[in-house]
């Protein structure tokens, strides 16, 4: 009788370990999910900033075309992709065309002292230090996330109920890696 209450006892707590490791894997999905969101937000908003900064800077710089069309199809690739894999390919790409587009505005000092356009700079500032910030918090949920995916005993579970490793939020744009060169000479 004793030995019946003893396995009953380690078949119940047994059970309440596999329900708290579910709910565990579950709930660290979830926040990828909200990590993920959050970066979805910011880089819809940098999306909806860039053509109001393109259409001021179009009355100073005719002769931009070039520019203002890389940006035009960076942002449209952008906006379009799917997976999390293609669209930070593609906002690396955004990045680097709109870098390229703050060089020439160097060129046009009349431009630089629009206060539209300086406002939708610093707006535009404002919303690449969320994005950044946002793929460090999406990135810190991966991290925890697929490591409890991938580690013993909550692999096992994992495996049971098909959970998948989720991607990381990388920089792409060679470009972005890159180190900026100072120099005053």
């Amino acid at each position: 009788m004793i030995f019946l209450f003893a396995l009953l006892a380690i078949i119940v707590l047994v059970v309440f370990y596999l329900i708290g490791q579910y709910n565990s894997l579950v709930g660290l999905r979830n926040a990828v999910k909200n990590a993920w969101s959050q970066i979805d937000v910011q880089l819809k908003r940098r999306h909806d900033l860039i053509p109001n900064l393109v259409e001021t800077a179009k009355g100073y710089m005719q002769h931009e075309r070039g520019t203002f069309e890389a940006i035009t199809n960076a942002r449209s690739k952008a906006m379009g992709a799917e997976s999390i894999g293609d669209k930070a390919k593609a906002e690396g790409e955004l990045s680097g065309a709109m870098s390229k587009f703050f060089l020439v505005v160097e060129n046009y000092p009349e431009l630089k002292a629009n206060q539209n356009f300086l406002a939708l700079q610093e707006e535009l500032t404002s919303t690449e230090n969320k994005i950044a910030f946002s793929r460090q918090a999406y990135n810190d949920q991966v991290l925890g996330y697929n490591n409890k995916i991938q580690m013993f005993p909550s692999n096992i579970i994992a495996g049971m109920f098909q959970f998948q490793t989720s991607e990381f939020f990388q920089v792409e744009d060679k470009g972005e890696r890159d180190v900026p060169k100072v120099s005053f000479s």
